[in-house]
């Protein structure tokens, strides 16, 4: 027998040594997402091991814990600018100011899933989602005091992946958070205590066009890594498109983009919005309406301006037809509606492209205002939109949430105060002056006419009068309508939801009549990268 060959073990140590190298990891710059990644843990744990009779409080207090320790985190990090993770994760001004908005509409959010009064219908969520639709079972605990407490850590996990989604650094981290972000909504859209049919098949709809977009995002991504050979946004921007000959990375930053619009409910991408809206659990929609739009837009802003921020004749023509389309068609198809949250299905499709105009507002190398601008409109755009829902949990019948536009003929003189709290948010949303909707739009207008998008607004001026329509007819129809004999009870909010009609209303008046401090801290925060 030959000898046995030697190894030479201080050579394999030393290559070893030389071969692995620690990444960088900042653990302070990453607080914000360990604070609501933790809570979900907890919650999930909760749910395995605590009594069923105390998990409903645990869960509220664990996910609120989780949210507004993740909005003071970002406080707490204001100025810091780093990149962290293997370069995967970045900490800058707007990642921050986006995770905080996402962070504080999350927590506003939770605390409408925790509603419930003293009566168990006015819980918006099913006491337990396995049990067949229309069964002796479900009919049952229909009116039982329990409810599916899964919900609130699904909801936290989206909302971790929400805020790691606007902090990627890298198109894989960026994947990996859209997935974390989608799969718990995908959930929670069918868990609604009524009309649980309907609830489930938005639920399928969403799914199946989730995992279609889904698809696209994967294979832009793939295209883009074939032709710059990294996935890291710095290093795709390094590769440069001005002077390539090749057709993949356009083809896969335009699949990139289909993805992205379709969490943002771009139109043409819009189609599951509507169907989506209408059958979740309107505590569910709000959180989708607000978080996801951020989330999905602070990605969109980073990806285009860091990634291919040096090849905007790739992408520009691309985002400013996208953004007429929505603008269009989320007003004109918006004025057939007969149902509310159908009605603001098409609302959020056409602010959606109000938002692509702030895109488009920020020119070469980050000059511009379009990025403070559009990191404003999130802000705005999202506690209207929370207010907005809320309201519409009050307004019930016997089938629960009364939704259709007849229904809330003659509100206000049920409830005169639920009414003029439903005007202010609808007249924010049409951007009437004095309210928060009316500063965010003539930023993200003023932006783009800055850098010479002016036919862009004007096609949004026209989309912005055409929507205003069906916010104020649903007006009229509150206070210049007679009530019908049956018409739906104004529930008494519990202390969750008038929380957040507190939070949300003060907001909308100070952003609209003093938006200066706000507008302020957006500029200081328009930053990408470290």
């Amino acid at each position: 027998m030959g000898a046995s060959p030697v190894l030479d073990t201080a050579r394999f140590d030393t290559v070893a040594v030389d071969a692995i190298n620690a990444p960088d990891f900042s653990l302070a710059g990453i607080t914000p997402l360990l604070c609501v990644f933790g809570a979900a843990a907890v919650g999930v744990l909760v749910e395995a091991f605590a009594p069923r009779n105390v998990r409903h409080p645990v869960q509220v207090a664990v996910a609120l814990a989780g949210t507004l320790g993740a909005l003071v985190a970002c406080v707490l990090l204001a100025g810091t600018r780093e990149v962290t993770a293997a370069q995967a994760l970045a900490v800058d001004g707007a990642g921050l100011f986006l995770q905080a908005t996402i962070a504080g509409l999350g927590a506003l959010s939770i605390l409408l899933f925790a509603e419930r009064s003293l009566d168990p219908a006015r819980s918006s969520f099913v006491a337990s989602a396995a049990v067949p639709a229309g069964s002796a079972r479900d009919r049952e605990l229909m009116t039982a005091q329990r409810v599916q407490t899964e919900v609130y850590p699904l909801a936290t996990f989206a909302i971790a992946g929400m805020m790691l989604f606007t902090a990627a650094n890298d198109l894989l981290i960026m994947f990996v958070a859209l997935e974390v972000l989608s799969l718990p909504l995908y959930l929670l859209a069918g868990m609604a205590r009524r009309r649980r049919l309907l609830s489930q098949e938005a639920a399928l709809k969403y799914f199946l066009l989730g995992a279609f977009a889904s698809a696209f995002f994967l294979y832009g991504l793939a295209l883009v890594y074939g032709s710059t050979g990294s996935v890291q946004l710095a290093d795709i921007r390094a590769a440069g498109l001005e002077d390539s000959t090749s057709t993949l990375p356009v083809i896969g930053l335009g699949l990139l983009i289909v993805g992205l619009m379709f969490k943002a409910s771009v139109a043409p991408f819009h189609t599951w919005t509507p169907d989506v809206y209408q059958g979740s659990p309107t505590p569910v929609t709000a959180f989708m309406a607000a978080c996801t739009k951020v989330a999905a837009f602070g990605a969109i802003l980073r990806l285009l301006y860091v990634a291919f921020g040096d090849s905007e004749w790739t992408w520009r023509p691309l985002v400013y037809g996208i953004a007429i389309v929505s603008m269009l068609v989320g007003a004109v198809l918006g004025l057939t509606q007969t149902d509310v949250k159908r009605m603001l299905a098409y609302s959020s499709i056409a602010h959606a492209g109000f938002l692509l105009t702030g895109v488009l507002g920020l020119g070469p190398g980050g000059t511009g205002s379009g990025l403070q601008a559009t990191m404003f409109y999130l802000l705005a755009y999202g506690i209207s939109t929370v207010g907005v829902f809320a309201v519409v949990t009050l307004v019930r019948d016997g089938d629960g949430e009364a939704t259709h536009l007849s229904q809330w003929a003659g509100l206000a003189r049920r409830s005169p105060l639920t009414a003029a709290i439903m005007t202010l948010f609808l007249l924010a949303l049409a951007g009437i002056p004095l309210t928060s909707g009316f500063i965010g739009k003539f930023t993200v207008f003023r932006a783009a006419i800055e850098q010479g998008a002016w036919p862009l607004v004007v096609v949004a001026l026209v989309a912005s009068a055409i929507a205003a329509f069906y916010y104020l007819k649903l007006v009229v129809l509150m206070y210049f309508s007679d009530p019908a004999e049956d018409g739906p009870t104004v529930g008494v909010p519990g202390l969750p939801t008038t929380i957040v009609l507190a939070v949300t209303v003060s907001a909308t008046l100070v952003l609209g009549v003093v938006p200066g401090a706000v507008l302020e801290l957006a500029e200081r925060a328009a930053i990408f990268g470290a």
